[in-house]
């Protein structure tokens, strides 16, 4: 075999190799943190990263003495099978949960979408950065439905610790901010979620903001040009159904909540995928009713939307908006006019922060109660 050949494959040994120890490490170092919180976890994919580094080791000391005798065979070292075996890549193995309940969304994520031709393969890391109301904030990327790698934020409530069997309901939280998860813009937003538990008005939420999609600074004004592309986003669905102990996507499990500019999107999700998201809110938002009801009316599936439509009494442009959306709905065609269109006006309070904390809470006991009901 050539020198430039059994380079690059020595090249191909290093870099794997140095991967598969650094994974192993990575996977001990998870090990012994859910030994001592007394977790259980498995050391079987630390034992096969590990025995893939030790495999790479061998295979680099086969190559480095090959090509110092330019190439020549060895006897008792591998042979050109060997070679290409530990060139290949290899499968990521199955994630193990850590800690904190949470999981790389590798295999398993696979396996979801294997019968499904637009959902790639899906591999995220969500890792911690924070701690807003109680409960425990994670980052990751996702692709978006652009293809291009996007920011996920997952809010974990404070009952997802407590109860390590339970499987939650999801909120995807649109945002209406270019490169921005909603909560950049709301920081009050967790708050608002946590109050509505607190209070018994709401079950807990695991509660997902995603960026949204690139391409313009207003990214729901986009809704009137495609809301169902707004509405279906399956990459993100995979990703935090594998990673997280959350209700499968669907309309018993799964709602949408957007705030302001991200309102837009929201009402979209519900109305154009009902067979998704089995309810949605919109808090503040201003609206296409034209482009809002060709997408119920063209909406899959055989129930109609469920959809709240909140803002503050004071803000009267903002439900003047919401009755013409209501009214639209109503008179439209199709599954537009099955759409179940409430709108929330009696939020009243003596700071705008203050009344969008009170309307977040109202959407969220909203979306509690929608899902409650059979879809």
């Amino acid at each position: 075999m050539s020198r430039p050949i059994l380079a690059v494959l020595l090249l191909i040994a290093v870099a794997v190799g140095c991967w598969a120890a650094r994974s192993a490490w990575l996977r001990w170092r998870d090990l012994r943190a859910a030994r001592t919180y007394e977790l259980v976890a498995e050391a079987r994919p630390m034992l096969v990263r590990a025995g893939a580094a030790g495999l790479c080791l061998l295979c680099v000391t086969g190559l480095g003495v090959a090509l110092l005798v330019d190439g020549r065979p060895l006897s008792g070292g591998l042979d050109a099978e060997q070679l290409r075996a530990a060139a290949a890549p290899r499968p990521a193995a199955p994630p193990e949960p850590s800690a904190d309940g949470t999981g790389a969304a590798t295999g398993a994520a696979t396996g979801t979408a294997a019968g499904a031709s637009e959902v790639p393969p899906v591999i995220t890391q969500f890792a911690p950065v924070g701690s807003p109301a109680e409960g425990e904030l994670l980052q990751g990327t996702v692709s978006g439905p652009d293809g291009r790698p996007r920011t996920v934020r997952v809010w974990l409530p404070a009952e997802y610790k407590k109860d390590t069997k339970a499987r939650f309901p999801v909120i995807v939280v649109h945002s209406g901010t270019a490169g921005k998860t909603a909560d950049a813009d709301l920081p009050d937003l967790f708050d608002g979620v946590a109050s509505a538990v607190k209070l018994g008005r709401s079950r807990p939420f695991v509660v997902v903001a995603p960026e949204p999609p690139s391409g313009t600074g207003q990214p729901c004004e986009l809704v009137a040009a495609a809301p169902q592309a707004v509405a279906d986003d399956a990459a993100l669905r995979t990703a935090v159904t594998a990673a997280f102990r959350t209700l499968p996507a669907g309309p018993g499990g799964w709602g949408a909540l957007g705030i302001e500019s991200g309102a837009p999107c929201a009402v979209a999700a519900g109305l154009a995928r009902p067979d998704l998201y089995g309810a949605a809110a919109a808090v503040s938002g201003r609206y296409d009713p034209a482009a809002l009801t060709q997408a119920a009316a063209e909406a899959p599936g055989t129930s109609g939307a469920r959809l709240l439509l909140a803002a503050a009494k004071g803000d009267t442009a903002g439900l003047a908006d919401a009755r013409r959306l209501q009214s639209a709905l109503k008179a439209g065609g199709g599954r537009a006019r099955a759409a179940d269109v409430r709108i929330s006006d009696l939020v009243q309070d003596y700071t705008p922060q203050r009344e969008r904390l009170r309307l977040v809470r109202v959407a969220v006991q909203s979306l509690a109660e929608s899902l409650a009901k059979p879809s």
